[in-house]
């Protein structure tokens, strides 16, 4: 660009200034020239009116010849032409040998009016004379013409010389002022390339000033004023930066998935909520179509009932076959600010996901819980009522009956005990009350007391309960009372879900920091779905064996948060037909 606007402006000057020169040249040669013939036009009508006022003797040739030298002396070329054109006395050639003159404009000229001049080319003497002829009246004879004429040879060596001089001094004006336009348009050029690089500086985010420019004409006002554009489009972009640092920051520590789509469907922001809960890639995801990345009907119509306008949209979708989850969605168009006062279409829609799946779930869980609490105490409630009222109506009296009616009474009231201290247990462990007293604990002697209380269950049964304990393995720290009661609920579950015939066995293993417990067995096992489940109060897979087997669906929850109060954790494997696998962690006692 510096070498392309250098050369143009240093050309432009060059075709100016040779164009001025030119012109100079052509009009003083001009000038010179015509004012040249015009004195010599002077000059001539002044040797005029002396050979008129001494005019010739046309009769005799010697005095003829005579007057013509003496006339020719003034340095002019003087002829003397009768009326019909022939030339009767030339100062400078032979009038015997020369042409006919009456063809000559000049002569015409003086015949018709008295007077004649033209400037032409002399074919006799070869060169551009200027001519002025007079009509001369001869008593009792015809007029003849009197012609005087001066060459120009003087007038064009005298243009010569001037062109010379116009020339040398064109080179000289060129030489320099070349010299001095060129370093001006070098600096010029330099300045607005200095101009244009800070325009591309500010264009890449570069919002350095220019420095102060000498002198103080229109491109150091012209930098000036890209000087305070600068500052002023940099203090916004770090303001507009900032504010969108924050929005960001904000949006994108929300767990709540926020997404913003253009008008064309396209998603144009998602924060890494949004990216967790559709598990996409935030940074591949952007600006391409939002079907891609949203494979759900409800909230893609959500999202287009947005884009067409809609305000207050709100609904609820569930994802998940296997994990179901739950989200409360909230869509909004946005309104363009050009937009909004020509009352067109949104240029986009900013759409909310609220991850409702714990709060259902717990709705879910109080539920079932109140449910499940009126099945339970119901149950042996009705029986305990109907047999009491069974003795009192005269069955009491019935030795054969009473006491087995008595028996049946005592054996659900039992049942309700036990489901009573396993409510207040666990509302003392979800409160937060549960004492734990931390001691080192030798785990094969909590294994192995609570194998005893199970093996005459699997006995009954026919199933094999397998013990597999290293003799060596760590103590831990924890309640001794409290992991009994893990063991022993993990042990009975499993004896009561296993099939006759089949095997039940626990192990423990030891790491560097917490050993594992796992009982593991070869009963009807648990679908997937129920997996997530099986840990909440009162679910149960198979409600009615475990009611018949005195079951009160409370075990696994209390479990679950012995082992969570002893910093561990518990978990299952299972497959349907295969057999579960429980395990749980306690650290080791340092």
């Amino acid at each position: 660009m510096r070498a392309r606007l250098f050369w143009k402006l240093g050309l432009t000057y060059f075709a100016l200034l040779l164009g001025v020169l030119l012109a100079v040249d052509f009009y003083s040669s001009r000038v010179l020239r015509r004012d040249y013939i015009r004195s010599a036009d002077d000059k001539l009508a002044s040797l005029l009116n002396v050979a008129q006022a001494r005019p010739p003797r046309l009769d005799d040739a010697a005095d003829l010849r005579a007057w013509t030298e003496w006339m020719g002396r003034s340095g002019a070329r003087v002829t003397v032409i009768d009326n019909t054109g022939r030339v009767l006395s030339d100062s400078q050639h032979d009038p015997e040998t020369m042409e006919n003159h009456s063809n000559r404009p000049e002569i015409q000229q003086a015949f018709a009016t008295g007077e004649g001049q033209s400037v032409r080319h002399s074919a006799t003497l070869g060169r551009d004379l200027v001519y002025r002829a007079v009509r001369c009246e001869q008593t009792g004879g015809p007029p003849v013409v009197l012609r005087m004429a001066l060459p120009l040879a003087q007038v064009d060596a005298s243009v010569s010389e001037l062109r010379r001089r116009i020339y040398a001094a064109s080179l000289v004006v060129l030489l320099l002022g070349g010299i001095i336009s060129l370093t001006y348009f070098r600096v010029f050029s330099a300045r607005v390339e200095r101009l244009k690089d800070f325009s591309r500086r500010v264009a890449e985010g570069d919002f350095r000033p220019l420095p102060a420019e000498r002198p103080r004409d229109e491109l150091a006002d012209l930098a000036s004023a890209l000087n305070e554009t600068a500052a002023w489009m940099d203090k916004t972009i770090r303001s507009l930066s900032g504010e969108r640092n924050r929005s960001s920051a904000i949006l994108r520590s929300m767990v709540e998935g926020v997404a913003v789509i253009d008008a064309q469907e396209r998603l144009v922001f998602c924060n890494r909520a949004f990216s967790e809960i559709w598990n996409l890639d935030s940074v591949e995801i952007e600006g391409r179509p939002v079907i891609e990345a949203v494979r759900n009907s409800d909230l893609l119509g959500l999202i287009r009932r947005a884009l067409r306008g809609e305000e207050g949209l709100r609904s609820e979708i569930a994802m998940g076959i296997v994990q179901h989850r739950n989200f409360s969605v909230t869509a909004t168009p946005v309104q363009a600010l050009e937009a909004a006062s020509l009352n067109e279409k949104p240029s986009g829609a900013v759409v909310v996901l609220h991850d409702v799946t714990e709060l259902r779930r717990l709705e879910r869980v109080r539920h079932d819980f109140v449910a499940n609490v009126s099945h339970e105490f119901k149950t042996p409630l009705t029986a305990i009522q109907g047999f009491a009222e069974t003795l009192l109506s005269g069955a009491l009296e019935d030795p054969r009956n009473n006491r087995r009616f008595l028996e049946i009474i005592r054996d659900h009231a039992t049942r309700l005990a036990v489901l009573t201290d396993d409510l207040l247990k666990l509302a003392r462990i979800e409160a937060g009350k549960l004492e734990v007293q931390f001691v080192p604990v030798q785990l094969a002697e909590v294994i192995e007391r609570c194998t005893e209380t199970s093996q005459l269950k699997a006995n009954r049964k026919r199933i094999a309960l397998e013990v597999n304990v290293p003799a060596a393995l760590p103590v831990v720290h924890g309640d001794a009372s409290l992991l009994r009661d893990v063991v022993q609920n993990l042990l009975d579950n499993a004896v009561q879900y296993t099939p006759e015939g089949g095997r039940v066995r626990i192990s423990a293993t030891a790491g560097s920091r917490e050993a594992v417990v796992t009982v593991d067995d070869t009963g009807i096992g648990i679908p997937l779905a129920d997996q997530e489940r099986i840990f909440e109060r009162f679910y149960r897979v198979d409600a009615a064996r475990s009611r018949e087997a005195g079951g009160t669906g409370l075990g696994l929850s209390i479990a679950k948060h012995i082992v969570e109060a002893h910093g561990g954790r518990l978990w299952v494997e299972s497959e349907v037909g295969h057999g579960s696998k429980f395990s749980f962690s306690v650290s080791l006692a340092t």
